[in-house]
């Protein structure tokens, strides 16, 4: 039996990666040595419980007001120590955070395959979205296995010189995780979103914490979310807010008094989740909901200039907005106002995945090992 070692530090690579532990561990092939880094900590942990995760080794790498380059030190230091005496016949990273490539880094310095899940999204800006651009293309130099959710992702490797035989087109595992979890109704720990859920009125969800719209992009933002409530009173803005203090700082201040925006804590995946269904469209400048909105039927509008997920923005579910302050307010207004717009744009159209993505990740990592084969791969929503 092949050790597999699944090592992800973060929520949104605990979510991604969930499916397909669970896939790995009903493998027959497959010893599954779940390996968490902690560069997250509280919001890691909650996603590991809700889908009755327990890692088998934890480098708890978080420190306060840690740099990425702590983060990478620190994360290769800890697999360093652990390789030693664990060897697993094959390394799994997913997506672009720093515990993604230390990882992989330091698997390749140990000669251990890389299996890349989430591999070959592509902004075309070394320094947006950042560091995550930068993260994905060197991970993509050292895996020997790229997992592109889409024919997109699997162009990007390609035009780069990645062997086409190394890659495979799974499709997203955040669809099995949303899926999975979205119908569970998970009870809301904030009693203003039950009371929300029962009253049937417009939902706004907005989340936001990019590195590259922190300062001036983001207080522009907290202004144009003022103006949308006061100008729509009978809309209710819903802002999970990022625990980072940069971010609170320049938002909050300008949200405070507003009747209609409800602040709350980061929501745990199967409250956001749950919210997420309850919205009536998305303001984000998050990776991951532009995958998870549309496959909902929720219109995106993205406060970025670029996305390394294209393939929504062809479908039409997805809009790249930017940060202008007067922008934001215009886009909000005319989904609210338009409904020939908003009807457009609310196609459930699904070009992300399937809910198999997990299944097809096994199956190309026992061909990789020679003990299984792939299987079909994933064409498109």
């Amino acid at each position: 039996m092949h050790s597999i070692m699944p090592i992800f530090g973060t929520r949104p690579e605990a979510i991604k990666m969930a499916p397909v532990i669970n896939a790995l561990e009903e493998s027959p092939h497959f010893r599954c040595i779940v390996t968490v880094t902690g560069q997250h900590r509280e919001m890691l942990d909650q996603v590991n419980e809700l889908f009755g995760i327990v890692p088998d080794h934890d480098l708890n790498i978080l420190q306060h007001g840690q740099s990425l380059s702590a983060i990478l030190t620190r994360t290769v230091d800890g697999l360093e120590t652990l390789f030693a005496h664990t060897r697993p016949d094959a390394v799994v990273v997913q997506g672009d955070t720093t515990t993604s490539t230390a990882a992989a880094i330091a698997a390749f310095y140990h000669g251990i395959p890389v299996v890349h899940v989430e591999a070959g999204l592509r902004s075309g800006d070394l320094h947006s979205p950042f560091p995550e651009e930068a993260n994905r293309k060197i991970t993509s130099q050292i895996a020997s296995l790229h997992l592109a959710p889409t024919s997109v992702s699997e162009a990007n490797l390609i035009a780069e010189g990645i062997n086409p035989d190394d890659v495979v087109i799974t499709g997203n595992s955040v669809i099995d995780a949303l899926l999975a979890t979205v119908g569970k109704e998970v009870p809301f720990t904030d009693p203003r979103l039950e009371e929300l859920a029962a009253g049937g009125r417009n939902v706004l969800l907005v989340t936001t914490h990019r590195r590259e719209n922190q300062g001036d992009a983001m207080r522009g933002m907290g202004r144009a979310l003022a103006r949308i409530a006061d100008a729509e009173p009978g809309l209710v803005i819903v802002l999970p807010a990022h625990k980072n203090p940069v971010v609170r700082e320049a938002l909050l201040p300008l949200l405070e008094g507003k009747a209609n925006i409800i602040v709350t804590e980061p929501l745990p995946y199967g409250e956001f989740t749950r919210l997420l269904s309850l919205a009536r469209f998305v303001l984000t400048d998050s990776g991951g909901v532009q995958e998870e909105a549309p496959s909902l039927g929720k219109p995106v509008l993205v406060m970025r200039e670029n996305t390394e997920r294209p393939e929504a923005v062809a479908a039409g579910t997805v809009a790249l907005i930017g940060t202008d302050e007067e922008r934001i307010v215009a886009e909000v207004t005319r989904l609210l106002k338009d409904a020939d717009h908003f009807a457009a744009m609310a196609n459930a159209v699904n070009p992300y995945g399937d809910g198999k993505a997990a299944a097809r990740t096994v199956a190309a990592i026992a061909e990789l090992l020679g003990v299984g084969f792939r299987i079909g791969a994933f064409t498109g929503g």
